[in-house]
């Protein structure tokens, strides 16, 4: 046997061996996946706060329930890591909004998508969500926007 037909007797048991899940303890490696986020974003996309971009959101706490509300919504929150280290490390801030002005209260959403992330901040800021002309629902932030009793205005 020439040198060359033993090389390929070698790489042939090795592929076979690879292939049928065999590297010597009989598991089999898994891949994951990337994250589905990383893989749908487009190009224009931008962390919300509390993924590593500076934030600032408003609240507006005039009751005992809005500042109930606040707090259940900022435990849910802390349930991400992202997020309550952003908070942690004051990448994620909160101050008192006011209640005068149109848009006291309300997140204002100039262009893209809406998704249940942005109503979920529009609950905790008072309950109003803006959208711009570029704006655009989602259906399940929709969804969520009429089971938490967000107003929505949409500016033409």
């Amino acid at each position: 046997m020439s040198e060359r037909e033993s090389a390929r007797d070698i790489l042939r048991d090795l592929l076979q061996e690879a292939l049928a899940g065999g590297n010597g303890n009989g598991v089999v490696p898994q891949i994951p996946p990337p994250p589905v986020a990383a893989v749908h974003r487009p190009s224009t996309w931008s962390p919300a706060p509390g993924e590593g971009a500076a934030g600032v959101e408003h609240v507006r706490l005039e009751s005992d329930a809005d500042l109930d509300r606040f707090v259940r919504a900022l435990l849910v929150r802390f349930e991400s890591p992202q997020e309550r280290e952003a908070v942690r490390a004051g990448r994620l801030r909160f101050t008192l909004g006011s209640s005068e002005g149109p848009t006291a209260g309300a997140v204002r959403v100039e262009r893209g998508a809406v998704t249940e992330r942005k109503v979920e901040q529009a609950a905790n800021a008072g309950g109003r969500l803006v959208l711009g002309p570029r704006a655009v629902l989602t259906p399940l932030a929709r969804e969520k926007a009429r089971a938490k009793g967000i107003e929505i205005e949409q500016e033409r």
